[in-house]
């Protein structure tokens, strides 16, 4: 019996008189009720005060557990770059994912730190992809009717900033990389939302000519004909506000020594693969997510950006499991590209991620008891942003204490210069996914890749780090 059902039990009323004890109306009986029982505690009148006129996380920060949060690590990288900066962007997964890569060759090379890939690159042709994605579900999905829950869902962002791992594959093995200085960030991919108006209003209309089209008997062909000029004014757009990537270009930088370094003709996929060489085709994502069953392959319906492409697969696993995978890359001395929903109990002035951090109990007498099963199944949580583990605290007993995590949001204000620290219980309710190369993932749980996957709804919070939310 659970303690809703106890508590009714304890009432003994008949179903009557409960219907005319608790109606389903808002009372102002019920009201006055809840004032009186308001003004009987002082604290709240206290809580009140202090909350009224500020930010209720700067009131309500809990200083025991924030000296817990500290920058002290007994397993770290000894090279993890500088932190980077997305700034007014969605582009966390490529930025995690571009920092991930860069640390071969900042090693290989003895380079700065602060030494980047270009992610406005990759940014360009995600966009690309994503455009002619969306409009090949659009011819797909013509037949269906415009206030179909799908249709719908696409229509919302059909080009988001974000993205998930394999996306990233996606866009790098077909585009392959180049360094910052090859595709140096503008505005437009500093702060991206002008542009993603302009393209998503394109894309909607796209999407009325080709369903019109449809519904006038138009061949598939003809649509696909049309398709090709509307990706052409969607190319422009990116150009004038982005740069046009180059195809060939002279790789001309120092070493932390101010040793000269000169790579030339070079193309974006012959950098990506004689100078990077990370093996982004063999790496694997593993999820955590309690509402279905582990040892599972999954992906989500609809989600992708490049129509023929690598599609999006995770293995569902425990939060333990990830843990410990994590913790032994970590020591052998790489990173750990992963996503989570980032906005939950977070602090950006001390960069502390702590169930803890804040005591809302104190304040507003309340608890939060929900599961992490149920955050997912009643939207109070998914994925939203992807950052990298570059160190890792353990016990005496090897177990994890907190992480180190390399953000994305600049090195100016946030945390130990843009790096953050994650207590281990906030891993457990809100890290969702790690993606690790597929050499540091037991068998049994790479073999699932040969699996049939089951498919989840397009709109599932296992897809949300590339959709709207």
């Amino acid at each position: 019996m659970s303690r809703l059902s106890a508590q009714l039990c304890q009432l003994n009323l008949t179903p009557e008189e409960f219907n005319s004890k608790y109606p389903a109306t808002l009372s102002t009986d019920s009201i006055a009720k809840y004032s009186k029982k308001f003004s009987q505690d002082p604290k709240n009148a206290l809580a009140r005060n202090a909350v009224f006129g500020s930010d209720p996380t700067s009131v309500l920060l809990n200083p025991k557990e924030a000296l817990k949060d500290q920058h002290v690590f007994n397993v770290k990288l000894n090279l993890e770059g500088s932190a980077t900066n997305q700034r007014s962007s969605g582009r966390c997964w490529i930025f995690a994912g571009t920092n991930v890569m860069r640390l071969a060759v900042i090693n290989k090379y003895k380079l700065n730190d602060d030494f980047e890939l270009s992610q406005s690159y990759l940014f360009f042709y995600d966009k690309l992809e994503k455009s002619n994605w969306f409009l090949e579900n659009m011819i797909d999905l013509a037949h269906k009717d415009i206030d179909d829950r799908i249709v719908q869902y696409l229509l919302t962002d059909p080009v988001s900033d974000g993205g998930q791992y394999d996306m990233l594959v996606n866009v790098v093995e077909k585009y392959g990389v180049v360094p910052k200085s090859a595709f140096p960030e503008t505005y437009s991919s500093s702060n991206s939302r002008r542009l993603n108006w302009l393209v998503t209003v394109k894309l909607r209309e796209f999407a009325a000519q080709i369903r019109k089209s449809v519904e006038q008997g138009v061949s598939f062909q003809a649509v696909r004909f049309l398709k090709e000029k509307m990706l052409e004014d969607i190319y422009r757009i990116l150009v004038i506000s982005l740069g046009e990537p180059p195809s060939q270009f002279d790789w001309e930088t120092n070493d932390k020594n101010g040793k000269y370094i000169g790579i030339h003709h070079l193309t974006p996929k012959k950098f990506f693969r004689e100078v990077v060489g990370y093996p982004i085709a063999e790496t694997l994502s593993l999820i955590n997510d309690p509402r279905n069953p582990i040892n599972a392959l999954y992906t989500v319906d609809r989600l992708g950006n490049v129509v023929g492409g690598k599609p999006i697969r995770y293995v569902n696993t425990s939060s333990d499991v990830q843990k410990q995978l994590a913790v032994n890359v970590l020591k052998s001395g790489n990173p750990v590209w992963f996503g989570c929903d980032v906005g939950q109990f977070s602090n950006n002035k001390i960069g502390a991620m702590d169930t803890k951090i804040y005591d809302y109990g104190l304040a507003f007498n309340v608890e939060f008891n929900l599961t992490k099963e149920e955050r997912l199944l009643y939207k109070e949580s998914l994925m939203t942003h992807a950052m990298v583990f570059t160190g890792v605290h353990l016990d005496k007993d090897g177990h994890p204490v907190r992480w180190r995590v390399e953000n994305s949001w600049g090195a100016e204000t946030n945390g130990d210069k843009g790096f953050w620290v994650m207590s281990d219980d906030w891993f457990s309710s809100f890290v969702y996914q790690i993606v690790l190369e597929k050499n540091d993932i037991p068998k049994k749980l790479v073999a699932l890749l040969d699996t049939k996957p089951i498919v989840l709804p397009a709109y599932d919070p296992m897809g949300a780090l590339a959709c709207p939310h």
